[in-house]
Protein backbone atom coordinates (compact mmCIF):
# COMPACT_ATOMS: atom_id res chain seq x y z
CA UNK A 1 0.00 0.00 0.00
CA UNK A 2 1.66 3.21 -1.12
CA UNK A 3 -0.75 5.66 0.47
CA UNK A 4 -4.16 7.29 0.28
CA UNK A 5 -3.15 10.35 -1.72
CA UNK A 6 -5.66 9.66 -4.51
CA UNK A 7 -8.40 8.29 -2.26
CA UNK A 8 -11.54 9.96 -0.99
CA UNK A 9 -11.34 11.50 2.47
CA UNK A 10 -15.04 10.93 3.24
CA UNK A 11 -14.81 8.70 6.32
CA UNK A 12 -18.42 8.68 7.54
CA UNK A 13 -21.15 6.02 7.40
CA UNK A 14 -19.20 3.44 5.46
CA UNK A 15 -20.41 0.35 7.30
CA UNK A 16 -23.92 -1.05 7.16
CA UNK A 17 -25.51 -1.27 10.62
CA UNK A 18 -26.67 -4.85 10.04
CA UNK A 19 -23.27 -5.96 8.72
CA UNK A 20 -21.56 -4.50 11.79
CA UNK A 21 -23.85 -6.48 14.09
CA UNK A 22 -23.53 -9.62 12.00
CA UNK A 23 -19.73 -9.49 12.36
CA UNK A 24 -19.41 -7.91 15.79
CA UNK A 25 -21.82 -10.03 17.84
CA UNK A 26 -20.20 -13.39 16.93
CA UNK A 27 -16.77 -11.91 17.70
CA UNK A 28 -17.93 -10.77 21.14
CA UNK A 29 -19.56 -14.15 21.83
CA UNK A 30 -16.45 -16.14 20.88
CA UNK A 31 -14.23 -13.84 22.95
CA UNK A 32 -16.44 -14.20 26.02
CA UNK A 33 -16.52 -17.99 25.64
CA UNK A 34 -12.72 -18.03 25.30
CA UNK A 35 -12.33 -15.94 28.45
CA UNK A 36 -14.51 -18.40 30.41
CA UNK A 37 -12.71 -21.48 29.13
CA UNK A 38 -9.21 -20.14 29.68
CA UNK A 39 -10.06 -18.83 33.14
CA UNK A 40 -11.21 -22.36 33.97
CA UNK A 41 -7.91 -23.75 32.71
CA UNK A 42 -5.85 -21.26 34.72
CA UNK A 43 -7.86 -21.80 37.91
CA UNK A 44 -7.66 -25.59 37.59
CA UNK A 45 -3.94 -25.70 36.93
CA UNK A 46 -3.00 -23.22 39.64
CA UNK A 47 -5.24 -24.81 42.29
CA UNK A 48 -4.21 -28.42 41.60
CA UNK A 49 -0.80 -28.73 43.18
CA UNK A 50 0.42 -31.86 41.44
CA UNK A 51 -0.01 -30.16 38.08
CA UNK A 52 2.90 -27.82 38.79
CA UNK A 53 5.29 -29.46 36.34
CA UNK A 54 7.40 -27.91 33.57
CA UNK A 55 4.87 -28.74 30.87
CA UNK A 56 1.99 -27.58 33.09
CA UNK A 57 3.67 -24.20 33.52
CA UNK A 58 3.86 -23.85 29.74
CA UNK A 59 0.25 -24.95 29.29
CA UNK A 60 -0.90 -22.54 31.98
CA UNK A 61 1.04 -19.71 30.37
CA UNK A 62 -0.54 -20.58 27.02
CA UNK A 63 -3.92 -20.16 28.70
CA UNK A 64 -2.81 -16.74 30.00
CA UNK A 65 -1.78 -15.77 26.47
CA UNK A 66 -5.10 -16.95 25.08
CA UNK A 67 -6.92 -15.05 27.82
CA UNK A 68 -4.95 -11.92 26.95
CA UNK A 69 -5.82 -12.40 23.28
CA UNK A 70 -9.51 -12.77 24.12
CA UNK A 71 -9.54 -9.61 26.24
CA UNK A 72 -7.81 -7.52 23.60
CA UNK A 73 -10.01 -9.07 20.90
CA UNK A 74 -13.07 -8.13 22.96
CA UNK A 75 -11.76 -4.56 23.15
CA UNK A 76 -11.28 -4.39 19.39
CA UNK A 77 -14.74 -5.90 18.81
CA UNK A 78 -16.35 -3.24 21.00
CA UNK A 79 -14.55 -0.48 19.08
CA UNK A 80 -15.71 -2.06 15.83
CA UNK A 81 -19.34 -2.15 16.97
CA UNK A 82 -19.38 1.37 18.39
CA UNK A 83 -17.37 3.05 15.61
CA UNK A 84 -16.64 0.65 12.74
CA UNK A 85 -15.30 3.30 10.35
CA UNK A 86 -12.13 3.78 12.41
CA UNK A 87 -11.21 0.16 11.64
CA UNK A 88 -10.96 1.15 7.97
CA UNK A 89 -9.35 4.58 8.05
CA UNK A 90 -7.46 4.19 11.32
CA UNK A 91 -7.49 6.12 14.55
CA UNK A 92 -5.37 6.68 17.62
CA UNK A 93 -8.02 4.72 19.51
CA UNK A 94 -7.06 1.57 17.57
CA UNK A 95 -3.33 1.80 18.26
CA UNK A 96 -3.28 0.46 21.84
CA UNK A 97 -5.75 -2.43 21.34
CA UNK A 98 -4.00 -3.55 18.15
CA UNK A 99 -0.63 -3.42 19.95
CA UNK A 100 -1.92 -5.49 22.88
CA UNK A 101 -3.53 -7.89 20.43
CA UNK A 102 -0.16 -8.31 18.72
CA UNK A 103 1.56 -8.91 22.07
CA UNK A 104 -0.90 -11.64 23.00
CA UNK A 105 -0.68 -13.37 19.61
CA UNK A 106 3.13 -13.35 19.70
CA UNK A 107 3.07 -14.75 23.23
CA UNK A 108 0.75 -17.54 22.10
CA UNK A 109 3.05 -18.37 19.18
CA UNK A 110 6.14 -18.48 21.38
CA UNK A 111 4.34 -20.67 23.90
CA UNK A 112 3.26 -23.12 21.21
CA UNK A 113 6.89 -23.35 20.06
CA UNK A 114 8.08 -23.85 23.65
CA UNK A 115 5.52 -26.61 24.23
CA UNK A 116 6.63 -28.40 21.08
CA UNK A 117 10.29 -28.27 22.12
CA UNK A 118 9.50 -29.42 25.67
CA UNK A 119 7.45 -32.35 24.37
CA UNK A 120 10.28 -33.36 22.08
CA UNK A 121 12.77 -33.33 24.96
CA UNK A 122 10.35 -35.32 27.12
CA UNK A 123 9.63 -37.98 24.52
CA UNK A 124 13.29 -38.28 23.53
CA UNK A 125 14.42 -38.86 27.12
CA UNK A 126 15.62 -42.39 26.32
CA UNK A 127 18.35 -41.00 24.09
CA UNK A 128 21.88 -41.34 25.36
CA UNK A 129 22.36 -37.63 25.82
CA UNK A 130 19.34 -35.65 26.85
CA UNK A 131 18.39 -32.36 28.44
CA UNK A 132 15.81 -32.74 31.18
CA UNK A 133 13.56 -29.72 31.40
CA UNK A 134 13.17 -28.47 34.98
CA UNK A 135 10.57 -26.13 36.41
CA UNK A 136 13.08 -23.26 36.53
CA UNK A 137 13.74 -23.70 32.82
CA UNK A 138 10.03 -23.43 32.04
CA UNK A 139 9.68 -20.30 34.17
CA UNK A 140 12.67 -18.71 32.40
CA UNK A 141 11.19 -19.58 29.00
CA UNK A 142 7.85 -18.04 30.01
CA UNK A 143 9.53 -14.79 31.07
CA UNK A 144 11.61 -14.61 27.89
CA UNK A 145 8.51 -15.24 25.77
CA UNK A 146 6.59 -12.40 27.40
CA UNK A 147 9.49 -9.93 27.27
CA UNK A 148 10.04 -10.62 23.57
CA UNK A 149 6.30 -10.46 22.81
CA UNK A 150 5.89 -7.14 24.65
CA UNK A 151 8.93 -5.62 22.98
CA UNK A 152 7.89 -6.56 19.44
CA UNK A 153 4.18 -5.99 19.97
CA UNK A 154 4.59 -2.54 21.53
CA UNK A 155 6.85 -1.14 18.81
CA UNK A 156 3.89 0.77 17.27
CA UNK A 157 3.29 2.43 20.65
CA UNK A 158 6.96 3.46 20.66
CA UNK A 159 6.62 5.26 17.34
CA UNK A 160 6.64 2.61 14.58
CA UNK A 161 3.17 3.47 13.29
CA UNK A 162 1.61 5.36 10.39
CA UNK A 163 -0.91 7.34 12.39
CA UNK A 164 0.15 10.62 10.79
CA UNK A 165 1.57 9.24 7.54
CA UNK A 166 -0.13 8.66 4.22
CA UNK A 167 2.46 6.27 2.85
CA UNK A 168 3.02 2.66 3.95
CA UNK A 169 -0.30 2.63 5.81
CA UNK A 170 -2.02 -0.72 6.24
CA UNK A 171 -5.52 -0.97 4.79
CA UNK A 172 -6.48 -3.84 7.10
CA UNK A 173 -4.88 -2.82 10.39
CA UNK A 174 -4.54 0.95 10.21
CA UNK A 175 -2.78 2.80 11.86
CA UNK A 176 -0.14 0.02 11.67
CA UNK A 177 2.48 0.32 8.94
CA UNK A 178 2.73 -2.37 6.30
CA UNK A 179 6.48 -2.79 6.85
CA UNK A 180 5.85 -3.39 10.57
CA UNK A 181 3.26 -6.09 9.79
CA UNK A 182 5.69 -7.78 7.42
CA UNK A 183 8.48 -7.55 10.01
CA UNK A 184 6.23 -9.19 12.61
CA UNK A 185 4.37 -11.70 10.44
CA UNK A 186 6.98 -13.40 8.27
CA UNK A 187 9.60 -14.46 10.86
CA UNK A 188 6.98 -15.41 13.44
CA UNK A 189 5.02 -17.49 10.93
CA UNK A 190 8.23 -19.40 10.23
CA UNK A 191 8.80 -19.84 13.96
CA UNK A 192 5.19 -20.84 14.63
CA UNK A 193 4.87 -23.47 11.91
CA UNK A 194 8.31 -24.77 10.94
CA UNK A 195 9.86 -25.39 14.38
CA UNK A 196 6.81 -27.12 15.95
CA UNK A 197 6.33 -29.18 12.78
CA UNK A 198 9.93 -30.37 13.01
CA UNK A 199 9.65 -31.23 16.71
CA UNK A 200 6.36 -33.12 16.31
CA UNK A 201 7.66 -35.10 13.35
CA UNK A 202 10.69 -36.02 15.43
CA UNK A 203 8.36 -37.15 18.23
CA UNK A 204 6.46 -39.43 15.84
CA UNK A 205 9.71 -40.89 14.47
CA UNK A 206 11.06 -41.57 17.97
CA UNK A 207 7.84 -43.25 19.12
CA UNK A 208 7.75 -45.41 16.00
CA UNK A 209 11.37 -46.50 16.49
CA UNK A 210 10.59 -47.42 20.09
CA UNK A 211 7.62 -49.49 19.00
CA UNK A 212 9.67 -51.39 16.44
CA UNK A 213 12.44 -51.94 18.99
CA UNK A 214 10.00 -53.32 21.54
CA UNK A 215 8.44 -55.63 18.98
CA UNK A 216 11.87 -56.93 18.05
CA UNK A 217 12.52 -57.74 21.71
CA UNK A 218 9.20 -59.56 22.02
CA UNK A 219 7.73 -56.98 24.39
CA UNK A 220 4.15 -55.78 24.31
CA UNK A 221 3.83 -52.37 22.71
CA UNK A 222 1.17 -51.50 25.28
CA UNK A 223 3.93 -50.79 27.79
CA UNK A 224 4.30 -47.31 26.28
CA UNK A 225 3.52 -44.51 28.61
CA UNK A 226 0.05 -43.53 27.43
CA UNK A 227 0.32 -40.06 28.90
CA UNK A 228 3.44 -39.33 26.88
CA UNK A 229 1.79 -40.44 23.63
CA UNK A 230 -1.36 -38.51 24.47
CA UNK A 231 0.56 -35.28 25.02
CA UNK A 232 2.40 -35.79 21.73
CA UNK A 233 -0.91 -36.18 19.92
CA UNK A 234 -2.32 -33.19 21.76
CA UNK A 235 0.61 -31.03 20.71
CA UNK A 236 0.07 -32.00 17.07
CA UNK A 237 -3.60 -31.04 17.31
CA UNK A 238 -2.61 -27.68 18.79
CA UNK A 239 -0.21 -27.08 15.89
CA UNK A 240 -2.87 -27.92 13.30
CA UNK A 241 -5.33 -25.61 15.03
CA UNK A 242 -2.75 -22.81 15.01
CA UNK A 243 -2.12 -23.40 11.29
CA UNK A 244 -5.82 -23.10 10.46
CA UNK A 245 -6.21 -20.05 12.72
CA UNK A 246 -3.18 -17.97 11.70
CA UNK A 247 -2.72 -18.83 8.01
CA UNK A 248 -5.60 -16.53 6.89
CA UNK A 249 -4.12 -13.68 8.94
CA UNK A 250 -0.77 -14.16 7.21
CA UNK A 251 -2.53 -14.19 3.84
CA UNK A 252 -4.15 -10.88 4.80
CA UNK A 253 -0.75 -9.37 5.58
CA UNK A 254 0.57 -10.49 2.18
CA UNK A 255 -2.46 -8.93 0.50
CA UNK A 256 -1.90 -5.74 2.50
CA UNK A 257 1.70 -5.54 1.32
CA UNK A 258 0.79 -5.92 -2.36
CA UNK A 259 -2.43 -3.88 -2.39
CA UNK A 260 -2.62 -0.50 -4.16
CA UNK A 261 -6.36 0.14 -3.94
CA UNK A 262 -8.12 2.66 -1.70
CA UNK A 263 -9.81 1.35 1.45
CA UNK A 264 -13.26 2.40 0.24
CA UNK A 265 -12.75 0.36 -2.94
CA UNK A 266 -12.05 -2.75 -0.88
CA UNK A 267 -15.21 -2.44 1.22
CA UNK A 268 -16.87 -4.67 2.27
CA UNK A 269 -15.18 -7.89 1.11
CA UNK A 270 -11.66 -7.52 2.45
CA UNK A 271 -12.87 -6.13 5.78
CA UNK A 272 -15.28 -9.01 6.25
CA UNK A 273 -12.29 -11.28 5.61
CA UNK A 274 -10.28 -9.33 8.21
CA UNK A 275 -12.97 -9.76 10.85
CA UNK A 276 -13.27 -13.45 10.02
CA UNK A 277 -9.51 -13.89 10.53
CA UNK A 278 -9.91 -12.27 13.96
CA UNK A 279 -12.64 -14.79 14.79
CA UNK A 280 -10.37 -17.64 13.66
CA UNK A 281 -7.60 -16.40 15.94
CA UNK A 282 -10.05 -16.29 18.85
CA UNK A 283 -11.23 -19.80 17.90
CA UNK A 284 -7.62 -20.87 18.38
CA UNK A 285 -7.74 -19.41 21.89
CA UNK A 286 -10.99 -21.26 22.49
CA UNK A 287 -9.76 -24.49 20.94
CA UNK A 288 -6.49 -24.77 22.87
CA UNK A 289 -8.12 -25.45 26.29
CA UNK A 290 -10.65 -27.81 24.69
CA UNK A 291 -7.88 -29.84 23.05
CA UNK A 292 -5.35 -30.16 25.87
CA UNK A 293 -7.31 -29.59 29.08
CA UNK A 294 -11.08 -29.46 28.85
CA UNK A 295 -11.77 -32.94 27.56
CA UNK A 296 -14.73 -34.25 29.48
CA UNK A 297 -12.99 -37.07 31.32
CA UNK A 298 -9.84 -35.15 32.20
CA UNK A 299 -11.68 -32.04 33.29
CA UNK A 300 -14.05 -34.08 35.42
CA UNK A 301 -11.14 -35.72 37.24
CA UNK A 302 -9.47 -32.37 37.90
CA UNK A 303 -12.62 -30.65 39.13
CA UNK A 304 -13.32 -33.62 41.35
CA UNK A 305 -9.82 -33.29 42.78
CA UNK A 306 -10.40 -29.59 43.48
CA UNK A 307 -13.65 -30.43 45.27
CA UNK A 308 -11.85 -33.05 47.32
CA UNK A 309 -9.07 -30.62 48.23
CA UNK A 310 -11.55 -28.00 49.40
CA UNK A 311 -13.53 -30.52 51.43
CA UNK A 312 -10.58 -32.09 53.20
CA UNK A 313 -7.10 -30.58 52.88
CA UNK A 314 -5.49 -33.69 54.34
CA UNK A 315 -7.26 -36.17 52.11
CA UNK A 316 -5.24 -37.44 49.13
CA UNK A 317 -6.83 -37.21 45.72
CA UNK A 318 -5.72 -39.04 42.61
CA UNK A 319 -5.63 -36.85 39.52
CA UNK A 320 -5.34 -38.12 36.02
CA UNK A 321 -2.38 -36.69 34.14
CA UNK A 322 -2.75 -35.17 30.74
Amino acid sequence: MTGYSNCSTNHTNIWSHYLVLALGIPQLTINIASVIFNCTVIFTRMATKDLHKPISILFCNLAFSDLFTSFSGFWISMLFITNPDITIFGSKDMLAPYALYTVSILSTIYNLVSIGIERYLAVAKSMRTRFRVARNHSIAVVLINWVLAFFLGCLPLMGWNCLHMGKNLSVLYSPFCVNYLIFIAIPNVVVAFIIPLFTYLRIIIILRKRKLRMKACGQATGTYKSAEIQVARTSIFIWLLALISYAPFFAGVIFDATNHQCPIDLYPGIYIFRNCTAMLITMNCLGNPIIYTLKAKTLGAKLKALKCLSASPVRACTIENI
